[in-house]
């Protein structure tokens, strides 16, 4: 049994998938490590948090803040409804941790008191660090930071967590646009192990140290990225939920798609990951993303037809799935009459995974390109972390060193040449394919 186990050890070490697995493993020890701000710039401690906005994202951050962190989270709300839904959500996850026989009962009651509520700023005067998780309002979150700032003093960091609005827009309301800085959950936050933060020119280095060493005290695997619209996680991951509407419009089955990029690598389809986010948030997104980058961003016009015959998905029990008591139950087949096509099976895996994989592997490199990501290492940890990319690839930045640069640049021209510009390789894929120089070292 040694020996077979000793040969077949062997064999799987030397593979692709093995060295990919273990840069993956050595990339996020690295991180533990990592401040991305100069030598001598200390973090200042976090003793209490603030938390804007009680829902799945703002409970989510609070009960990581209590459980990971051990720090006091107060959360605020614009009723007492608001706060009782937040409070219940760290309650509803402790209640599970004691269930499952990973924490005791008194330890589950003493975090618990950890998490307080108020419907207006009481309580925010001597916060280190306030955490914004409201709607994507660029009026609301400036009404937002006005508040903050007078509530709280000049040290209190403002940290939102938009996912799409460019942080340096925000900060143009701030008094104190230095303190001003992203950090991106991805949900549910208690659970997703990426956190995205985002600097702006003006943003403080101490800022950032602080955020960095508090989102490693909540258990997260830290990335830096510079501002920018959608920042590099839903950047990336924009024009491959584009490829997916395009899919469906051309009339492939859903399940098709799904479980074609599920056996590909990823966790849950990308379908399914639609009717989660909330087909009316993809569809504002996708507005966002096109404004910013132009045609490329272009989506297909299934996702507004859905819209017209309100499907926003999970949350009102209608999108692509049928669900029964919250829970997804099968393909709502009644879809595919909406967006006035068949269904059909007949188009190979192999396309669908190239047109998808293509598709996000362009717009990281687009990423490194701009300089909002500041290394390769740092996309392929966040496109693992937060979205599931397929582990076993190392990564987007990974994958295209094992096809090789040129071959990644040849599929996306013959991709290209079917289906328009939106497939054109970036600059920097093009002249890694020139100089045969890998992204990763």
């Amino acid at each position: 049994g040694l020996a077979f186990e000793a040969e077949a050890f062997g064999r799987l070490v030397v593979t692709p998938e093995s060295k990919a697995l273990r840069s993956v493993f050595f990339a996020s020890q690295d991180l533990k490590k990592e401040t991305w701000v100069p030598d001598g710039v200390e973090p200042v401690p976090v003793e209490k948090v603030g938390v804007i906005g009680g829902g799945l994202m703002g409970g989510g951050i609070a009960t990581v803040t209590a459980t990971k962190a051990n720090t006091s989270a107060r959360i605020k709300e614009v009723d007492d409804a608001g706060v009782a839904r937040g409070l219940g959500y760290v309650d509803k996850y402790l209640r599970g941790q004691v269930k499952r026989r990973r924490m005791k009962p008194h330890e589950a009651e003493r975090m618990m008191h950890l998490v307080t509520g108020t419907v207006d700023y009481a309580g925010f005067g001597n916060v280190d660090l306030v955490i914004e998780a409201v709607f994507e309002d660029l009026a609301l979150k400036h009404a937002i930071l006005a508040d903050v700032e007078a509530a709280t003093d000049e040290a209190t960091i403002f940290a939102t967590n938009t996912s799409s609005i460019p942080i340096a827009d925000i900060a143009a309301a701030a008094k104190r646009p230095e303190n001003v800085i992203g950090m991106h959950y991805f949900s549910p936050a208690d659970k997703m192990p990426l956190l995205e933060i985002i600097t702006t020119e003006q943003t403080a280095d101490w800022v950032t140290a602080t955020c960095v060493e508090f989102g490693k005290r909540q258990g997260k695997t830290v990335i830096v990225v510079s501002d920018g619209t959608g920042f590099y996680a839903n950047r990336a991951m924009a024009p491959y939920m584009n490829e997916v509407g395009y899919l469906l419009a051309e009339g492939v089955d859903i399940e098709h798609i799904e479980d074609t990029m599920v056996q590909w690598g990823f966790p849950v389809g990308p379908v399914t990951v639609i009717d989660e986010v909330g087909i009316d948030v993809a569809v504002k997104v996708g507005k966002i993303m096109v404004g910013a980058f132009g045609d490329r961003m272009t989506p297909a016009e299934g996702l507004d037809k859905m819209i017209a015959d309100d499907r926003m998905g999970r949350k009102n029990e209608r999108g692509f799935y049928k669900y029964e008591n919250g829970k997804k139950a099968g393909v709502d087949e009644s879809v595919y009459s909406v967006l006035g096509v068949t269904p059909s099976t007949s188009m190979p895996k192999g396309e669908i995974e190239d047109r998808l994989s293509m598709q996000f592997i362009n717009e990281a490199a687009r990423c490194l390109e701009d300089g909002v990501l500041r290394s390769a290492r740092d996309g392929d940890i966040g496109a693992i972390f937060g979205f599931g990319f397929p582990p076993f690839t190392g990564g987007p930045f990974m994958l295209v060193d094992r096809l090789g640069a040129a071959e990644v640049v040849k599929k996306m021209e013959r991709l290209a040449e079917t289906h328009g510009d939106r497939f054109q390789p970036a600059q920097i894929l093009r002249d890694h394919a020139e100089s045969g120089e890998p992204f990763r070292k």
